[in-house]
């Protein structure tokens, strides 16, 4: 099965979870779409959030893909459990496999999350959280500035610096000893998110989770590619809008030759009926 995993983020924040399947299944091939001209998708309305990521869906979709990741945590909050159950192919989200990993990782039951308004306001990971273990405490705050922070590229380390202590100043006087980087782009600042929070406080990354949960998927469906000849799988990137940002960070951090494309999607037709099972 030689078709490719599609993975869709609200910018370049999904990146983070494409380099850990490239990692963890070095023979599959990724189709990764990146919504840069409508990001970020954290201050948006729901309907706004919904529409955007089903026409990235429909577009992928259409490059037939064989299961589909959704890396915005956004996005995975709003409209994960309506894309599962229509799509004709797996579909993953970030939120779970975080919210298990930080549960197995916590020793004091005490649980910080950070991520955008969108996924803070849906109390997301706080569900999945206290699904698993009722009794755990949890601290969730939004980091509205990291986005844009990240989309801008960091051009300025120092006052990156500044506004990631600002951000998580209220989380440094809680008894967290995990914290869950609730979105995607949050692993890019993951060093800065160390250094104010302290060695005792683990980060939690969700895309290392996901990428295996995709991997178990892809056995249990018998949808892995072979590559007897392990001949390097080629790899396609798409953008809404600028693509400078995506070009600079995809190359640095995933050392792969970028085929990237501009895309607009904002016309792509939405008919969930379309997708549905046969």
């Amino acid at each position: 099965m030689d078709k490719a995993i599609g993975v869709i983020d609200s910018g370049v924040g999904g990146l983070t979870v494409v380099r850990e399947i490239m990692r963890q299944l070095p023979q599959e091939r990724v189709f990764y779409f990146g919504d840069t001209a409508r990001c970020p998708y954290g201050p948006r309305s729901t309907d706004e959030v919904r529409t955007f990521t089903l026409q990235m869906v429909s577009y992928l979709l259409r490059q037939k893909i064989k299961a589909l990741v959704i890396a915005c945590n956004t996005a995975t909050a709003v409209v994960f459990d309506e894309i599962m159950q229509h799509a004709p192919i797996p579909v993953i989200g970030v939120i779970d496999p975080g919210a298990r990993t930080a549960i197995k990782e916590t020793k004091s039951g005490v649980i910080g999350v950070i991520g955008t308004v969108g996924t803070i306001r849906s109390r997301a990971y706080e569900k999945a959280l206290k699904r698993i273990a009722p009794d755990v405490e949890v601290y969730s705050y939004a980091c509205p500035d990291f986005v844009p922070l990240v989309e801008s590229g960091i051009p300025d380390p120092a006052a990156a610096l500044e506004i990631v202590k600002n951000s998580l100043q209220p989380l440094t006087t809680t008894s967290i000893d995990t914290l869950i980087l609730g979105c995607t782009h949050y692993p890019l600042l993951a060093d800065v998110i160390a250094q104010v929070m302290g060695k005792e406080v683990k980060l939690i990354n969700s895309a290392k989770e996901t990428a295996r949960e995709l991997s178990s998927v892809l056995h249990y469906r018998k949808l892995f590619t072979e590559n007897s000849e392990n001949v390097p799988p080629t790899h396609k990137f798409f953008v809404s809008g600028s693509s400078s940002v995506m070009k600079v960070i995809a190359q640095s951090f995933l050392h792969v030759p970028l085929d990237l494309q501009q895309v607009d999607v904002s016309n792509e037709k939405v008919c969930t009926i379309s997708w549905t099972k046969t």
